[in-house]
């Protein structure tokens, strides 16, 4: 096997199948009311989802680490306009502000139908999680570029079934395809975008949670210094405690 395709088999499996897991536990934590922990399911997901379009298209972008936005201004330099909602950019913006901090450094809060919003937001970048811009050699030995087949079968998508698209070989839709697998409920649980495509599912219903809850340190910022000495804090957590401005974090 040459090196790219181990590339292309790092991207797939490293980044969009952890990812499809990712993205269930997320939902399985917005049900149970965990919602900091759907935060940082979230990110998770929608973070290795990026990482493997920019992998797949040779895109280096090593210091993205937890920055979701930071790997959407990486994917400006594809060779596809990456289509997105506002509603899912909104998204993404609201679990890069709050997602990446896991210990309650800092403070969130979350309303709305986030969990809806999370599947319209996965649905819509885990199209572009396959090869796109990939030459293929037909029998006759000419190589064309597939890429403009590609594009079009996404745009095709926008108005169709969501339930009807899907990447082969993908995760989500063997676990869809397996009516026993133990992960399935939790996918296909009110959920317009994965599913059996032979339903077309209009609207969903499910409880959209309020809440907001204040970090131990905007509440009492007095004890940066101190529990610094005992435990990590990410430094720029600790710079926008110093200067008395937390809302800097996001």
């Amino acid at each position: 096997m040459n090196s790219n395709a181990l590339l292309n088999d790092f991207a797939i499996r490293c980044f969009r199948d952890v990812a499809d897991h990712d993205y269930i536990v997320a939902r399985m934590a917005y049900r149970a009311n965990l919602l900091q922990q759907f935060h940082w399911s979230s990110l998770q997901a929608i973070e290795k989802y990026l990482k493997a379009i920019l992998l797949l298209n040779r895109i280096k972008a090593k210091d993205v680490n937890h920055d979701i936005e930071k790997a959407l201004l990486y994917a400006n330099k594809l060779p596809f306009l990456l289509q997105l909602s506002e509603s899912s950019k909104e998204f993404i913006r609201h679990i890069n502000r709050y997602g990446r901090f896991r210990y309650l450094e800092s403070s969130f809060y979350i309303f709305g139908p986030k969990l809806v919003e999370l599947d319209k937001t996965v649905w819509e970048i885990r199209r572009y999680c396959t090869q796109i811009n990939a030459e293929i050699q037909l029998h006759s030995g000419q190589k064309i570029n597939i890429m403009e087949y590609e594009l079009e079968k996404i745009a095709r998508s926008e108005h169709e079934r969501p339930r009807l698209f899907k990447l082969l070989g993908g995760v989500l839709e063997k676990i869809v395809d397996c009516n026993n697998h133990p992960a399935r409920k939790a996918l296909v649980w009110q959920n317009a975008f994965f599913g059996s495509s032979k339903l077309w599912r209009r609207s969903v219903t499910m409880t959209v949670y309020s809440q907001a809850t204040n970090s131990p340190l905007t509440l009492h910022p007095e004890i940066l210094e101190e529990i610094s000495q005992y435990v990590y804090l990410p430094k720029e957590v600790k710079e926008s405690y110093r200067r008395g401005n937390a809302s800097r974090l996001y």
